[in-house]
């Protein structure tokens, strides 16, 4: 009998939401939307909100990343509308996705560098390496059978305590913390699944 493994957070929140996601989709497809501009759209802003707080306003660019938030959901809805059954939607959804993780972090980086403050542009860099790890392990699971989708520290917490670091500046370094700790322990937490669960199947 296979394990059965929880649902994570970001899992839970995708059930939960996709019947009102699913209509935004139907709504942007019939305007003629592609899911592939929705998905380029979002790296867009989030781009833009890393300038932003490459020069230390911290508090604006978290207001652009939140107002950029849906559209990393409605692509994936807006590809159901279409009924798409190409799999490159989902490389680029991906790829752009790791794009954005690097220019959040690289951005939090430069202003910490700009400000001497190395031993947090540090930590500000091994959070990227955690956050590049997890989905990585995640793929690399994919290629062998292994749906390494579990994790205590996802995308979606990710996401959440990088806002709350930058709207609520006394959390900041302890946002950093929890960053770097937890998207590494998460990138070996499915390191860990993948080896049982190939050492269950004798792989």
């Amino acid at each position: 009998m296979s394990e059965r493994k929880p649902l994570t957070l970001t899992q839970r929140i995708r059930r939960l939401v996709r019947d009102p996601l699913d209509a935004v989709g139907r709504w942007l497809y019939g305007l003629g939307i592609h899911p592939d501009t929705v998905t380029i759209a979002g790296l867009l802003v989030v781009a833009i909100a890393s300038v932003v707080i490459a020069q230390g306003e911290y508090q604006i660019g978290a207001l652009i990343l939140l107002a950029g938030l849906p559209l990393d959901a409605v692509d994936g809805a807006v590809a159901r509308a279409m009924q798409r059954t190409g799999r490159f939607g989902a490389v680029l959804d991906s790829t752009l996705d790791r794009y954005a993780d690097g220019f959040i972090f690289i951005a939090l980086s430069y202003h910490l560098a700009v400000q001497d403050r190395f031993e947090w542009m540090l930590l500000a860099l091994a959070a990227l390496l955690g956050s590049l790890l997890v989905s990585y392990i995640r793929a690399r699971g994919d290629g062998v059978n292994v749906k390494a989708e579990i994790g205590i520290f996802t995308r979606l917490e990710r996401t959440a305590v990088i806002l709350l670091m930058l709207f609520i500046p006394p959390l900041f370094e302890v946002g950093l913390i929890v960053l770097g700790i937890g998207t590494n322990l998460t990138a070996l937490q499915r390191l860990w699944y993948v080896y049982r669960t190939l050492n269950q199947r004798g792989e």
